[in-house]
């Protein structure tokens, strides 16, 4: 009688506890070398993609910048876009990681794309100005338009540049103003101190005066000028002269330009200027101010008709 109880509680036991462990050992072992297996595997390739994205990145990036290994800003460029790409990527790769690894696990990822893509939407539109932001930064910082640095014009601001980065430009005017200029709002740039800088001169002399004494003396100064220490590194070539350009009202100009190091060309150009208005008071080289001159004409036989001008004592009286 008690053999007959014990082997009842023992079936009554195999059913209830040791049968459910057993069951659930053999399903576990049996979801691992499958869907476990599975997500493993997943998991070693994204971790494997990632690190080849990164050697990858670093052998792009290398060879496409390596004749400019001494400029430490086009190197921080390079950092910037070679960071940026990588993570796109790297997100793109965890992203398609998780998707499989929820399809691993039976979860239906249908709703979870469509909900993913209500959100994406609206963040889109909500976003789209900073998405235009990036996207402008990426290819200005790719094409190398703008350094810290660098004197330039963009968006009806200019000044110099103290900062670039993705989203934004940061530009110190002369007056000391700082402007925040937007990525997505540059669509021209005119950088005036990339690789070399010019400046132009308009040069002014009285009609009276011999050009080609006034291109020499212009050249004088310019010789002087790259022969003094303080400015000699800053001038690459000697002066152009281009020739007289106009004739205007009170004086005919004869236009010049001279080739500096980037960013030294105003303080050459003032230089110059100075030094050539104190050549020409010394030479007694005429720098007209606007006049105007009254010709009365001329008749047939060569007479002038009489200029009469009234005083104000005349009027006066």
């Amino acid at each position: 009688m008690a053999d007959s109880s014990t082997a009842a509680v023992s079936d009554a036991a195999g059913k209830t506890g040791i049968f459910n462990v057993q069951e659930i050992v053999q399903g576990t072992g049996a979801w691992l070398l499958t869907s476990g297996l599975k997500i493993f595997l997943i998991l070693i390739l994204t971790l494997v993609a990632i690190k080849m994205v990164q050697i990858l990145m670093d052998k792009l990036f290398h060879r496409l910048f390596r004749n400019h290994r001494d400029d430490i800003e086009i190197q921080k460029r390079s950092d910037t876009l070679k960071s940026v790409t990588r993570n796109l990527i790297n997100i793109t790769i965890v992203v398609v990681a998780v998707m499989m690894i929820l399809d691993s696990l039976g979860i239906k990822i249908g709703p979870i794309l469509a909900a993913a893509g209500v959100v994406g939407i609206a963040v889109g539109f909500g976003a789209q100005e900073l998405v235009k932001d990036i996207i402008n930064g990426f290819f200005i910082l790719l094409d190398d338009q703008i350094r810290v640095g660098d004197v330039v014009n963009i968006a009806d601001k200019g000044g110099l540049v103290e900062s670039v980065n993705l989203r934004m430009i940061t530009l110190r005017d002369l007056a000391g103003n700082v402007h925040f200029v937007r990525n997505g709002q540059i669509s021209v740039v005119t950088n005036m101190t990339k690789e070399y800088s010019r400046y132009v001169f308009d040069i002014g002399v009285a009609y009276r005066e011999d050009v080609d004494e006034v291109i020499k003396v212009i050249k004088q100064v310019d010789a002087e000028l790259r022969e003094d220490p303080e400015y000699k590194t800053d001038i690459l070539e000697p002066i152009e002269i281009l020739g007289l350009d106009q004739f205007a009202d009170s004086a005919i100009i004869i236009k010049a330009r001279t080739k500096t190091v980037p960013i030294r060309q105003w303080a050459v150009g003032r230089e110059f200027n100075r030094r050539l208005k104190k050549k020409f008071d010394e030479l007694d080289i005429e720098i007209p101010f606007p006049h105007v001159t009254l010709y009365a004409g001329q008749n047939k036989d060569g007479g002038a008709p009489s200029l009469n001008i009234l005083t104000r004592s005349d009027q006066k009286g």
